[in-house]
């Protein structure tokens, strides 16, 4: 597995729209002045620029990620094929894999690579290993490959061990050295980011109420944007309004997280209208940026998207609302003249969608896995177009779903068909090692113990040990080795834990 994630694991929490806090609220001239500055400074810092001609052009295009986190996935040659096919602007790589970047030079493609995590303290220690790091990563393929960005770690604010807190430490150091040695090669368009999720946020909800957490406001947030402003370069955001509809599916309406609600909501201390959650999550992040002192920082969206499928009790991962929210998002972003957020109208959001491919060895719950817009044979899961210029109502069918409401019954957690014996056999170890009562039933003799194949014994294994450990965050997956049923594969002998949603 590649040891830059991307995944949506922390994304409950990373993408929560947070319900009202009480807050210290300001005077209303004190408002009237702050509000006046994040709309008004967006306003100015648009009117012809050339940082803004940049966004422009970036955000024409909408990108698509590029993940390859499967073991049934199409080469990169197929793939790119793929992507020219999709029509899409722009490609992000989690890496900065060669055969990739070699082939495509001989695209029109724009192309964003990334550092991983684990480069970033040597790299912010050591102008050199920044060198080397451009001198292999870029100089080989640039400008006949078309990079325009390179982003320096994948989401690491989401991660709080005290390794995790040194690399927040060196992130501005080693964006700083990336810059550097691309100035010192003559190299001034690519820009250099880092893509972080929504809980970097204390607050979001409502928008105008945006603030960064207090333990990386001051210390990692000040130096980034400070850096960003400098650089001309983007504020990037990971943001998928699945997670707080889903969490709260009752409060946050479904067509509203899909662009499709005729309903609209009213920031209370600004007034401004919002008509999607989108929206109210970007915009959160642009006053949290304000009041550090620098609304004029543009966004991009480095991963939004919806889930096609998932595990039985993910609310809401369907083919239709994946197709719905990513066909309204490229719409909505593709709009000429843009149409920004509320608090920045017009402002241009450069997008990529997330992603290419279901990808299978993605771990955690099912939706990890479903978030794809083709299948691993290169066929669509749904119809789409990148370039915002077909009618979303010009597209087919697709199938009802039957569940964007939560699923209320039993589940139990079962062997794949045609799972490796081998592989089975060493899952099994796994579940029954935890705990002398997960598999105390299929000892011999045992009310389980038959029949007596790997199979059999993993799926109660599985089915028990999930029913054990769900509530501390276990998942029905064993290395792809589960899935979730609602058909009971116990019998009248042996009965199957199950989890009761």
């Amino acid at each position: 597995m590649s040891l830059l994630l991307h995944h949506k694991s922390h994304s409950p929490l990373s993408s929560q729209h947070f319900p009202p806090t009480k807050q210290k609220t300001m005077s209303p001239f004190a408002l009237f002045l702050f509000t006046f500055l994040v709309l008004s400074s967006s306003c100015f810092s648009a009117i012809g620029s050339q940082n803004n001609r940049t966004v422009l052009a970036l955000a024409s295009r909408i990108g698509i990620n590029y993940g390859k986190l499967g073991n049934n996935l199409p080469s990169p040659y197929q793939s790119i094929n793929l992507i020219k096919t999709l029509k899409a602007g722009h490609v992000k790589l989690y890496d900065a894999d060669p055969e990739t970047l070699k082939l495509l030079s001989k695209t029109n493609l724009y192309v964003t690579i990334m550092v991983p995590n684990n480069q970033i303290i040597s790299i912010g220690a050591d102008q050199a290993a920044a060198d080397n790091w451009v001198a292999t990563n870029v100089l080989p393929y640039y400008p006949q490959t078309r990079i325009r960005f390179v982003l320096v770690g994948n989401e690491i604010l989401s991660y709080n061990t005290d390794q995790d807190k040194q690399i927040w430490a060196n992130l501005v150091p080693a964006m700083r050295k990336v810059v550097n040695s691309l100035r010192a090669r003559g190299i001034h368009n690519i820009k250099v980011g880092t893509p972080l999720a929504m809980d970097a946020l204390r607050s979001s909800f409502p928008p105008s109420s945006g603030t960064f957490r207090e333990d990386i406001a001051v210390p990692v947030m000040l130096p980034l944007l400070k850096f960003l402003n400098g650089t001309n370069s983007f504020f990037f955001l990971d943001v998928y309004p699945y997670f707080p509809w889903s969490t709260d599916p009752v409060n946050n309406h479904l067509d509203f997280a899909l662009f499709e609600s005729n309903s609209t909501y009213t920031d209370p201390q600004t007034g401004l209208v919002y008509t999607n959650l989108l929206d109210q999550m970007l915009d959160s992040v642009i006053y949290a940026m304000t009041k550090l002192g620098y609304p004029n920082i543009p966004l991009a969206i480095s991963e939004t998207g919806w889930p096609n499928s998932g595990d039985i009790h993910e609310i809401g991962a369907n083919i239709l609302n994946a197709a719905t929210y990513n066909r309204n998002l490229i719409k909505k972003m593709t709009a000429n003249p843009p149409l920004g957020t509320p608090a920045r109208r017009g402002s241009p959001i450069p997008t990529f969608l997330f992603s290419l491919f279901n990808e299978n060895q993605k771990p955690g719950s099912g939706t990890e896995r479903h978030w794809g817009i083709l299948n691993p044979d290169g066929t669509p899961i749904y119809d789409i177009d990148f370039s915002g210029t077909r009618s979303v109502s010009s597209f087919g069918t697709l199938p009802k779903p039957s569940n964007n409401v939560p699923f209320k019954g039993n589940v139990w957690c079962v062997a794949v068909d045609g799972a490796d014996e081998a592989e089975l056999g060493l899952a099994l170890n796994f579940a029954c090692g935890r705990n002398n009562e997960t598999c105390a039933a299929l000892a011999p003799g045992g009310e389980c113990y038959a029949p007596v194949t790997v199979t059999w014994h993993a799926s109660y294994a599985f089915s028990s040990y999930w029913a054990q450990f769900r509530n501390q965050s276990s998942q029905c997956y064993f290395n792809g080795l589960a899935r979730e049923t609602t058909i009971n594969p116990g019998n009248e002998r042996c009965k199957f834990p199950s989890v009761t949603l």
